[in-house]
């Protein structure tokens, strides 16, 4: 142990911190695997409806839930895996610095030599992403086509598939390169207090981010249509008044094209909220309840319609019950509180960036020993100097998760709520074959919701009532 020690002293900086960054996440890849190994025992050994389950749950929608869990986490396995060694592997042939000469080339070609370090910069970025691209692009296809198609979910085609990936990456580029160009672009001129401006920049990318996602970014993927006039609309705007929500406009977002897992959420600042609603959520709106029309196949260019797998939906009530518990969120000021610790924790790593990227050191650990261009700083220091940080920052964010959650049903249970919330949560756990039983370290660590026993019985009291 100590000829160990001594051996690791003894080696140049440079490469005690590239080995530790390997060491790191590795480690943190078998502690994932071991969960995952857990919940997968959890998957395969419990192949009957427990008896605390026998009331909300059939013995065939539980063998459902329990085989595409099964599936995912068994995809999950095996392409992390591949990640962690493709990752591995970029590392030690030193694909980073051949991807940021390559850039160099590619803009140098072009007219911009190696003063132009942001135009490099770009490149490289653009390079970088569409390599990740590709190289997930199997994944995916898998994932849509094999696992979410053998059980039902999947509603595209493959040519919408395409075409949805197509418009994701441009999308991505035309917001990820400007606002990049920026960023570094103030880092250069900022002086010794670049951090706190470059930190007030990304404050502000965000909170526009948010802003345009619903009415500009989100539309470009999918249908947003108001919901129709009727009881639904009225009920949900009588809620929102009683709790001086300051709702403007409700949206019924056609979800099914793509899968039929059910969503809700609200968006916008001050007083201008709106509520989009997946139309899975909805029993009366959802395409997936509906037959084809006369004279159609029930499927068309770009999705398919699985009348075969209808999938439930919720009633009025629950909608307004699951409503209830998101504006609870926003109530208990929840949405507020994230991104306070959003921006704490942003503002806290662009100091510690400061106070780290005058270490040639770090740059000469991922083969950067005559420059240290800013971009493969940020990269070096935030994606792989503070992943103990961040392991630990997202594990006590999840704890927060958990904890917001059974606040906000609390809160839908003060509106009376929790009679229709508590099925409604069944209902949901059905329709996207949740399954209800976990293991509690995994549980612990990667549930950012209560497990769905815990929730119902936090309700149950109230239910009775």
């Amino acid at each position: 142990m100590a000829l160990a020690g001594d051996l690791w002293a003894e080696l140049p900086a440079e490469r005690r911190i590239f080995c530790s960054v390997l060491l790191f996440s590795w480690a943190v890849y078998i502690w994932e695997a071991f969960l995952a190994h857990r919940q997968r025992r959890v998957y395969r050994t419990t192949t009957h409806v427990p008896q605390e389950l026998g009331q909300i749950m059939d013995s065939e929608t539980f063998e459902k839930s329990r085989l595409y869990q099964l599936d995912k986490s068994t995809f999950s396995f095996w392409s992390g895996l591949y990640s962690e060694v493709e990752g591995t592997m970029i590392l030690l042939c030193g694909g980073i610095p051949f991807l940021w000469k390559l850039s160099g080339q590619i803009s140098g070609r072009a007219g911009f030599g190696p003063e132009y370090e942001i135009v490099q910069s770009l490149v490289f970025l653009l390079l970088a992403t569409l390599f990740s691209a590709v190289t997930g692009l199997p994944w995916s296809l898998y994932n849509t086509f094999v696992i979410e198609e053998k059980h039902g979910f999947n509603q595209q085609t493959l040519g919408f598939f395409f075409k949805d990936a197509i418009k994701k990456f441009v999308v991505t580029q035309c917001i990820l390169l400007p606002v990049t160009s920026l960023l570094l672009y103030i880092i250069k001129i900022g002086g010794d207090y670049f951090f706190i401006y470059a930190w007030l920049f990304t404050l502000v990318v965000s909170l526009v981010l948010v802003t345009i996602y619903a009415d500009y970014i989100a539309p470009l993927f999918d249908k947003f249509i108001p919901l129709p006039e009727g009881e639904l609309k009225q009920q949900i705007e009588t809620m929102a008044k009683s709790i001086d929500f300051p709702l403007t406009k409700v949206y019924v977002v056609e979800g099914s094209k793509r899968s039929s897992h059910s969503n809700a959420y609200f968006y916008g600042f001050f007083k201008n909220k709106r509520i989009v609603l997946f139309d899975t959520l909805l029993e009366d709106y959802s395409a997936l309840n509906k037959e084809p029309a006369e004279g159609e196949d029930g499927e068309n260019e770009e999705t398919k319609s699985k009348t075969k797998n209808k999938k439930q939906g919720c009633k009025n009530e629950e909608v307004l019950a699951v409503l209830g518990h998101e504006l609870g969120h926003w109530k208990l000021g929840h949405t507020v509180k994230n991104i306070i610790i959003s921006q704490m924790n942003s503002f806290l790593c662009f100091f510690l960036f400061a106070v780290l990227i005058g270490q040639k050191e770090l740059f000469a650990a991922f083969g950067f020993y005559d420059t240290q261009p800013t971009l493969i700083g940020l990269m070096i220091i935030f994606q792989f100097i503070f992943s103990p940080y961040n392991e630990v920052l997202s594990f006590c964010l999840t704890v927060l998760s958990r904890r917001f959650e059974f606040q906000a049903d609390a809160f839908a249970k003060e509106l009376g709520k929790a009679k229709d919330l508590y099925s409604a949560l069944i209902k949901l756990n059905k329709d996207n074959l949740g399954f209800p039983v976990s293991d509690w370290i995994f549980s612990m660590w990667h549930y950012s919701h209560p497990p769905l026993l815990e929730r119902l019985q936090a309700l149950k009291d109230a239910k009775q009532e």
